[in-house]
């Protein structure tokens, strides 16, 4: 089992990484707004779109001084004042864009009112930074409010239509003003374009892969000298020592593979992405993004077999939270089909039980290997490992085994028909034909 202060450090450890990575994908939906009303870029703006990102990889240094050192204050510090130095510079953007018209979108070069629409976006721009501010002066005295202020940052804009919609329901719906006539499309609170999260979701998925391929090549070649003495010039002798880490590895990779699968099939189901899926597919995308760790934990069973139990039970959370999101997300799109999905695949089928079916997997394989833990915690790595091997043949298989299914509820349906419409309900399949 697990020591109290490793798994106190654990949890702190994964609920920062999971805050500060909302928070940059945040910060990244704002820029990727920001450039949708910038139409142009001149070396002004270049210059300060590479001040932007310099400061966005930084970043992670902050982040690992939290992790490393959580009762010094300075990390968080830091790590606010990399966040209000980002605001300040996208600030900077807004404005200078807005003193030279022509670098604006034309839509809103053309507007009558590019002073309302520049106070409207600098608002939005700085309210984060206005709250991270705050929460760099509390992290100085009292860092569990500081906490809450950043997590504030990641729902703030749902927290504000919540007050929006409150304030209509007791104040009622008020008219808007006059200089409001034209409508503006560029609200830093919606969603992004489906092809933007898709983007964004892909990289996120090659990160993750490349630093699985890192941390392996990084520690499992062994040194010359060490094949030598230790293992008599035989290099296979010395690489079965890390027989562990490679089996973690290809179980790690294939999931995150396989997760990257069922993202890419959703999404080629959805026409829109409304702000519940963004938020989800955010959620999934932060757990994605803690495989490396759980691939870090079961690699190195060999050298702490005391700490196997607890580090399979990491594992099979992370996976599990990184695809019930997914399945959340597809989900919600069936709730809005009429809005989300393309014209297709809305109104039922085969695949729509394909992708329930696909979705479902890992959710499902993880639950239970969790749960064979509780009952079987001598063999819990074999459970892992079994786990890792059976669930990319379960994929090969699911199609077929969808069919089958709907082919026993198509038999017992029919079954439980009268007799007399036996030969016209055999015509009529009980689903559509595949999308």
């Amino acid at each position: 089992m697990f020591d109290k202060s490793i798994q106190k450090l654990l949890a702190t450890r994964i609920a920062v990484y999971l805050m500060t990575f909302l928070i940059v994908t945040v910060a990244w939906a704002a820029h990727t707004r920001l450039f949708q009303v910038v139409g142009k870029i001149d070396d002004t703006l270049a210059l300060l779109n590479l001040a932007c990102m310099m400061t966005i990889t930084f970043l992670p240094f902050t982040f690992s001084l939290m992790v490393t050192f959580p009762e010094v204050p300075l990390g968080i510090f830091l790590f606010c004042m990399c966040v209000i130095a980002i605001g300040a510079v996208q600030a900077l953007i807004v404005v200078y864009a807005f003193h030279f018209p022509h670098l604006l979108n034309p839509q809103m070069e053309r507007a009558a009112h590019r002073g309302l629409y520049r106070r409207h976006i600098l608002g939005i721009v700085l309210r984060g930074p206005a709250l991270c501010f705050v929460a760099a002066g509390f992290s100085l005295f009292f860092c569990p409010l500081s906490y809450l202020l950043m997590a504030t940052v990641i729902f703030l804009p749902y927290v504000s239509k919540v007050s929006s919609w409150c304030k209509s329901r007791l104040v009622g719906p008020q008219e808007p003003p006059a200089h409001s006539v034209e409508f503006f499309t560029f609200d830093l609170h919606e969603p992004l374009s489906k092809e933007r999260v898709e983007a964004f979701s892909d990289g996120v998925y090659a990160i993750v892969a490349t630093l699985l391929i890192l941390d392996i090549c990084e520690d499992n070649v062994p040194d010359s000298k060490d094949v030598k003495e230790q293992f008599h010039g035989s290099l296979v002798a010395a690489l079965s020592v890390y027989g562990p880490h490679f089996l973690a590895y290809f179980g790690s990779f294939a999931t995150v593979g396989l997760l990257w699968f069922a993202h890419h099939s959703l999404f080629l189901h959805v026409r829109k992405v409304t702000p519940s899926m963004g938020l989800l597919n955010m959620l999934s995308l932060a757990f994605v993004g803690g495989l490396p760790l759980a691939y870090q934990q079961t690699s190195a069973f060999a050298r702490q077999p005391h700490d196997e139990l607890e580090s399979v039970r990491v594992s099979c959370a992370i996976i599990f939270f990184a695809s019930i999101f997914q399945f959340a997300i597809w989900t919600t799109a069936l709730l809005h089909e009429g809005e989300t999905l393309q014209p297709s695949v809305r109104f039922g089928g085969r695949e729509h039980a394909f992708m329930f079916a696909k979705l479902a997997l890992y959710p499902c394989a993880s639950l239970l290997a969790f749960a064979s833990t509780c009952f079987l915690s001598r063999v819990s790595t074999a459970i892992l490992h079994l786990t890792q091997i059976a669930v990319p043949f379960a994929f090969l298989l699911l199609r077929l085994l969808v069919r089958l299914a709907l082919a026993v509820l198509r038999a017992l349906r029919g079954l439980g028909r009268p007799a007399h419409g036996g030969e016209e309900d055999a015509r009529a399949p009980l689903l559509p034909s595949t999308c």
